[in-house]
């Protein structure tokens, strides 16, 4: 008996490349696809096929001048998608009309008011607001917020019917990261320098400063001349300004309790399993997918309130939100987690909490959105 499949039009400019938006597309997507019920197309400017299970549809872009990026995408995905018959369309992009969208981001007149501190808009900057203004007006059936923070700066910003949102957060592989035998972790603290007994601080992120390393550098700095035998250990992992903060470092004192990884391109959840606790003390991040990594590999985590994935950490519990600037209360609750038994009880309840946020959880969080969608509606 064959079955009847309704058609998914997928939006994105890049799909399967790297970045955390793109991998949260990508996961829900080849899930989706795989699902006998649907027959999924992406519209995409760039991509890299996983799978035989999607179909992909080249969308034009003009990316000169810059101000005609946005707008010129968002016009010829609808224009491509218009001419085919789809059951829905779910774009992960601003364009002028879909029937689910996620939010991945804040609204932009928020993102260069408050994040980027400018003045006046650029022709980009009033492009891309007017494409997401047509998006919103154009009465998308549910939006799906990554965060509760992309939730409210939405609402904040336009008259969204708070019905019709649902906020969906990023997955996380739960079979990949998970916490590693003693083997393996007293492997990758030798390769890195680090004693057993040392208590390791991981922080990853590719902006060193956009993700609050000065901050916790700050703290660091604090606890550890306020607890001299403490034996915090910081372990750096991404890119940015080493010159700057290996100053820094030097000026704090830490130049012995840092240790500046790189990029690892491979096997980073070797180095969560390695660690004790994670730290993200960000301005501002929509999500951070880093977060729930860590989490579901056993560790506490201590964020700031202006990380989207404090939504999954219950202070005292998994982790600690704490503000950034506030060295005090980020290096008290480092020091909190130098005890061991207090970082392993709060250790398996991260792990716990992240096995709720697995892609495959999340895949079916959507499926039933869609399923919503696609039911018949009464008539008047």
């Amino acid at each position: 008996m064959s079955v009847n499949r309704r058609k998914i039009a997928v939006i994105v400019p890049k799909y399967g490349l790297v970045g955390g938006g793109e991998r949260f597309v990508l996961e829900l997507t080849e899930r989706i696809a795989k699902n006998p019920l649907y027959e999924v197309h992406v519209f995409a400017n760039q991509w890299r096929a996983v799978s035989d299970n999607v179909a992909f549809h080249k969308v034009p872009m003009i990316r000169f001048p810059k101000f005609l990026t946005t707008p010129s995408f968002a016009f010829f995905a609808n224009r491509q998608i218009s001419q085919m018959n789809f059951d829905i369309v779910h774009s992960h992009e601003r364009v002028f009309k879909a029937d689910i969208v996620t939010l991945h981001s804040v609204p932009h007149r928020f993102w260069i008011r408050e994040i980027r501190k400018k003045k006046f808009m650029s022709l980009f900057d009033l492009a891309t607001v007017w494409v997401e203004q047509r998006m919103v007006k154009s009465n998308p059936s549910r939006f799906l917020p990554v965060s509760g923070i992309a939730k409210e700066k939405f609402i904040e910003e336009y008259p969204i019917d708070t019905t019709k949102i649902s906020v969906i957060h990023p997955g996380v592989d739960t079979d990949m990261f998970k916490p590693h035998d003693p083997e393996t972790r007293q492997a990758v603290r030798q390769q890195f320098g680090f004693d057993e007994s040392d208590v390791v601080v991981i922080f990853v992120g590719m902006n060193f400063e956009v993700k609050g390393l000065d901050s916790l550098m700050s703290a660091m700095s604090l606890a550890l001349s306020e607890t001299p035998s403490a034996k915090l250990k910081l372990w750096i992992v991404g890119k940015g300004n080493y010159i700057k903060y290996k100053s820094l470092a030097l000026k704090l004192g830490l130049e012995k309790n840092i240790i500046f990884a790189g990029v690892q391109t491979q096997g980073i959840e070797t180095l969560y399993g390695a660690a004790d606790m994670f730290c993200m003390l960000s301005e501002f991040d929509t999500f951070g997918m880093a977060v729930s990594e860590a989490m579901a590999c056993g560790l506490p985590v201590v964020v700031s309130p202006n990380v989207g994935a404090k939504d999954m950490v219950q202070s005292g519990v998994n982790g600690f939100v704490v503000n950034g600037r506030d060295s005090e209360s980020v290096a008290s609750n480092l020091m909190l987690l130098t005890d061991a038994t207090q970082r392993r009880t709060m250790g398996i309840a991260a792990r716990k909490t992240a096995l709720c946020y697995s892609w495959d959880e999340m895949t079916a969080r959507v499926l039933k959105i869609y399923a919503i969608h696609l039911t018949p509606r009464p008539l008047p």
